[in-house]
């Protein structure tokens, strides 16, 4: 995850065109804040890693719901604001292409100007964001390759067969024990009904039903304000419908989870 400041209001130490890196797991390299800011970036950060959508974050002491815009409330005692840009950088998705046909050749060539990974073996691959493809010449080389691909979790599995070839697969799978819910995953025949007629086509018409389905299955980025403060003291995630302890001070609404945290914060700010 890249996030990269794009707008600052002093006295928050920020400046525009600070940025840091958000590993999924790991600690965090660069600068877009302190630890009051950090908590609340790699909370969305985890979010925009889950569905793959980047978002502009606002960081602000009245954090108003706009468009487009996931706000925070600025917790730092300095205050100002922060709006910070997330971008996820995610491994491209895995196009697997099992068989050896025009077909699969085709796809192998468009695999890489649409953004996929190409792989020719089940082997290693990442499940989640797996596009299967079997695309031999003969159901016997079929069936084995269909067979396990249906077993594996992944996005996507289709045939390039005839209805009549791909029953008869099924068939096949279904007398080995195959389960009906793995025989389900299974598209055949595969690809989008365009009248495809040459190889080239066919290829072309499978891309489009994957990138149809991995488009239509992308959540779009959530936008509404958050309703959790951060405790300025301990960290902790707040309820603000339910919070129990609140201090306004400065025109900023602060949250606690608990009387002690509000104490020890009331105590610091008159050292201020």
């Amino acid at each position: 995850m890249l996030a990269t400041v794009v707008r600052s209001v002093r006295p928050a130490s920020a400046r525009p065109g600070d940025r840091a890196l958000l590993p999924a797991d790991g600690p965090s390299e660069g600068w877009v804040g302190g630890g009051c800011v950090q908590t609340s970036i790699e909370r969305e950060a985890s979010r925009a890693l889950s569905d793959g959508a980047p978002r502009l974050v606002k960081l602000s002491p009245q954090p108003l719901q706009e468009d487009g815009v996931v706000t925070y409330p600025m917790t730092c005692h300095s205050g100002g604001e922060l709006d910070i840009y997330l971008e996820p950088v995610l491994p491209a998705p895995e196009l697997v292409v099992l068989g050896d046909s025009i077909v699969a050749h085709a796809l192998a060539e468009l695999a890489a100007p649409l953004g996929f990974r190409l792989r020719t073996t089940l082997e290693s691959i990442t499940p989640a964001d797996a596009w299967v493809v079997v695309a031999g010449m003969s159901s016997g080389e079929d069936q084995p390759l269909v067979r396990d691909a249906v077993m594996r979790e992944v996005r996507y599995v289709a045939m390039v067969a005839s209805r009549r070839r791909a029953e008869a697969v099924r068939a096949e799978l279904r007398a080995d024990g195959v389960a009906e819910d793995a025989l389900r995953r299974l598209k055949a025949p595969a690809g989008l009904d365009i009248g495809a007629a040459t190889g080239a086509e066919i290829a072309l018409s499978i891309l489009a039903e994957i990138v149809q389905q991995r488009r239509a299955s992308t959540p779009a980025p959530s936008v509404a304000s958050p309703s959790v403060a951060i405790d300025p003291i301990c960290g902790m995630q707040v309820d603000v419908a339910t919070a129990k302890w609140t201090l306004v001070r400065d025109g900023q609404t602060y949250y606690f989870c608990a009387p002690g945290c509000r104490k020890a914060f009331v105590a610091e700010a008159s050292l201020a």
